[in-house]
Formats: structure tokens, sequence, C-alpha cells
């Protein structure tokens, strides 16, 4: 379905209806810490308590980005906030924008194609407003009219995703005052399944520097910017590239996507999990390697509460009676 021909009046330019996927994906709020129900990333820290805009789900699997009968009237005007960090003390590292029309599907990712994360879907313009924290150029140019724009902006309300900029009411391409991120460039490809165990660990590094160069902070509620939590499980279903925003811990051993093995036929890029317990105990990392020939520990990435990515010995998994199991990725082509 897509808008109306009939010429309609409007600020000073079109938006483009953008198509998202048939089949929406697992939102946000979905599915909570490395387990699915709770459980963090290390043992001892405390479960995050979800955004309510991560809440925000029930899109339609077939909607388009943009409903036939969207009403198409003005919103109230543009409120920039000043922040400082990363990005200066300037207006608009957070800033708030009206919307134009109904039914603007909200991306899991940078990309129109990725599943649905929830709907702007006010019955009046400019009554569902967003709150934009940076903005990316996906490269992939959506015109509507003599308007065109690459840009996707990532929103953390009313609903927590990507939304093309094309949805809001601004005679700009691009949101004004709104920091771009990776340059400006295209943002990161999203890991794609399967592969091999080398490629596997250089995507688990990618979040050692991803955050501005540090590592990405753990949480249980929150999405990174390529699509997945930011808990245990979240980390180790990019790395093996599942799909976004990835499976929890007790579904990492599932036979569809592991299976178990020996301790010492350990291998780059192989999983120890422990799926017991609760909410305080459960966790995976991915082994890299060995330390020493008598296998008394490894090198290992892992999503970790209260601290993030980390790459560093462990020994989980090898100590007597231990609730750390050994697992094979059947997605590894070597």
């Amino acid at each position: 379905m897509t808008h109306s021909t009939t010429t309609a009046r409007r600020r000073t330019i079109w938006r483009k209806v953008l198509p998202t996927i048939a089949a929406a994906g697992i939102g946000a709020a979905g599915i909570v810490g490395c387990s699915g129900d709770g459980d963090t990333g290390g043992h001892g820290t405390k479960a995050e308590k979800v955004d309510k805009a991560d809440k925000a789900q029930g899109a339609d699997k077939n909607a388009l980005s943009r409903d036939t009968g969207a009403a198409k009237g003005k919103g109230s005007a543009l409120k920039l906030k000043t922040t400082s960090g990363e990005f200066g003390t300037k207006a608009a590292a957070a800033a708030d924008f009206p919307t134009w029309g109904t039914r603007w599907v909200v991306h899991q990712t940078a990309d129109t194609s990725s599943p649905s994360v929830g709907m702007i879907n006010k019955d009046v313009a400019g009554q569902d407003r967003i709150t934009a924290d940076y903005q990316v150029d996906t490269g992939k140019k959506a015109c509507e009219g003599s308007t065109c724009s690459t840009y996707m902006a990532h929103i953390t309300g009313p609903v927590n995703g990507f939304l093309s900029v094309l949805a809001v009411d601004i005679p700009e391409d691009s949101l004004p005052g709104v920091p771009v991120q990776n340059g400006g460039q295209q943002p990161p490809k999203p890991p794609q399944p399967g592969g091999t165990r080398a490629e596997a660990l250089q995507r688990a590094s990618t979040w050692l520097t991803a955050n501005g160069g540090g590592r990405v902070p753990y949480s249980q509620a929150k999405i990174w910017k390529d699509g997945y939590r930011q808990d245990c499980s979240g980390y180790v279903s990019m790395a093996l590239g599942l799909k976004a925003p990835g499976t929890n811990t007790v579904g990492l051993t599932s036979g569809s996507i592991t299976k178990p093995i020996a301790v010492n036929d350990l291998r780059p890029g192989d999983l120890l999990i422990d799926a017991a317990g609760n909410n305080n105990t459960r966790h995976v990392v991915m082994f890299e390697k060995w330390n020493n020939d008598a296998h008394t520990s490894y090198t290992s990435y892992e999503q970790r509460g209260d601290f993030g990515t980390d790459h560093t010995t462990r020994t989980y998994g090898l100590e007597p009676g231990s609730e750390y199991k050994p697992y094979r990725p059947l997605k590894f082509t070597d």
C-alpha cells in the first residue's frame, strides 16, 4: 500500500514511502539478558530494567513505512537539547523533531530492509515526536518527488530504533545538528551467517573498539548500532552472525546452533556456556586459544556485566563440576 497520488498540502517537501521487510524480527524488548529472562553477562551483576521505549512493539509485519491515510498536518516547533561529550557541547546530541503522517516503520538497524521494532503511528502528524541522538548516511537514496535523502536517524523515543529522516517534518534531508556517526560513511555491514572461525573471532573483536575507540558497554535492555543486544548472548550471536538482536544463553545450546564437545577439543570460535541457574549465573564466552599445553587456562572474548566487551584469560569450564559446558557452533565452514 502506498500513499495517495493526489496533491496534498505540506510544508515544503514530500517524503517517500519506505517499505519494510515482510517478516518483522524480534523486537528490542523481546529478549532480555543473556538467558532471555533477566540473566546477566557475568556473575553477581544486576539486570537492568528494560526501557519503556523498547517495549513499544506491535508493528504489522507487512506494514509499509507510511500508511495511505496519513494526515499531513504540521508538528510543533523544533526543540534542540544541548549536551557535552564526544561531539562537544552543542545543540542536538539529542534532539526532538516532529514527524509527519502516520505508520512509519522504525527499523532494527540503519537499513530499511531490516525488521520492524515499532511504529510511528499516531492519528495526526506531529503527535509522535522522535528523539534522535545520532544519524548515519546509509548510502541508499530514498526520494519522494524532488526530495531525496540517504540518512536514517537512531531514535530513542517514542520507539528505540532507526527511522528514515523522510518521516521527519523538517525542510532538511538530514537532521540539523544531530551528529553523524561513522564519519558520515555507510554503517558497517551486519555479520553474515556461517563463515570461518577466524571471521567469528574478528567480529567479536570489533566490539572492543566500536564505542568511539572503546568497548561496547554492557546492557541487557539496549541494542547496539549493529542491531544486537549488548549482553553476553547478544554479543556471541553477533560474532556468530546469528539473526539480530540475538538469541539467549539457553538458545545458544540449541541443537540447531551448537553441539556439545569435550573441553580438550575446544578450538577458536567455540563457546563455553553456563545455561543453568538463574539470572545471576548464566553466561557465555567465545574461546580463542589455549594459553599453554596443559590447558589450564585460555583466552576468550566476552561481554560481561558492569564492564562491557572483554578479551582476557579465563578458566570457565576447566574446574571440576563447573556449570560451563563446551559447545561448537554448527555454522563454521572450517
